[in-house]
């Protein structure tokens, strides 16, 4: 499994909180109700995924970390 580059769509959070569930150790939600990386290592790749294609708005955006392809959300 690769390992990902992860970005966070400020805009599209809506604060659901759905990718704490799946990755806690990766995600957290800031004052604002936004969600943050934490620390990019804390989960293994498939939790991240998980909780990526977990997400409501797609506001969790992946990329492959070797290649620089995006993985989620599929275009």
């Amino acid at each position: 499994m690769p390992k990902y580059r992860i970005e966070i769509s400020r805009d599209d959070c809506c604060g659901d909180g759905v990718c704490i569930q799946e990755a806690p150790e990766t995600f957290e939600l800031d004052d604002e109700s936004i969600i943050v990386v934490v620390n990019p290592d804390g989960d293994s790749a498939e939790a991240v995924l998980s909780a990526a294609q977990a997400c409501p708005t797609d506001a969790i955006i992946l990329y492959d970390e070797e290649t620089g392809e995006k993985v989620w959300p599929k275009d």
